[in-house]
């Protein structure tokens, strides 16, 4: 059991408002051009890179090939 158990019992209302506190944020976007067209992706995450048929090659971070796929 992790922590001590509760000592007396928390209202409905105490609970729901404690619960509502923990929100998902929104992630983190940046802006980046590619082929023309501006795209958002998450920073700091590889990228794929693809021809002009849309097949992806291999991936990419900060302009290093860093993977095949």
């Amino acid at each position: 059991m992790a922590g001590n158990p509760p000592k007396r019992k928390m209202s409905r209302s105490n609970t729901r408002s404690r619960r509502a506190q923990w929100k998902a944020d929104a992630p983190t976007l940046a802006k980046k051009v590619e082929n023309g067209k501006v795209v958002y992706v998450r920073p700091h995450h590889a990228s794929p890179v693809t021809d002009s048929q849309g097949t992806e090659l291999f991936l990419e971070y900060k302009g290093r090939k860093v993977a095949d796929l």
